[in-house]
């Protein structure tokens, strides 16, 4: 073979990979039903952290509205350790007294 024959190779497969990640894109900017799901431009609900506590419990703060909650997440049950909190309330961090 050639060199123009592994130039044309290889340029052949570089355009087709660029027409299947150009499709891919359409297909996921206008949101095919059944394929990839289109991007929401505004979300209601999100996590903003989470910590685990041990193996079976999970503390998980989520934001719904503009409103936060914090969550206590188990094998068993589940709680709402407190609702609405306030994001300009956030209590101080402790300092310690060094001599």
């Amino acid at each position: 073979m050639e060199m123009s024959d592994y130039l044309r190779t290889v340029s052949a497969l570089v355009l087709v990979l660029g027409l299947i990640l150009g499709l891919l894109w359409l297909l996921r900017r206008i949101g095919v039903p059944g394929m990839v799901p289109a991007r929401q431009a505004s979300r209601r609900l999100s996590v903003v952290e989470s910590l685990a506590l041990d193996g079976r419990r999970r503390l998980v703060l989520v934001r719904r509205d503009g409103q936060e909650h914090l969550l206590l997440l188990g094998n068993t049950a589940d709680l709402v350790v407190e609702t609405a909190i306030d994001k300009g309330t956030a209590p101080a961090p402790a300092q310690e007294d060094t001599v």
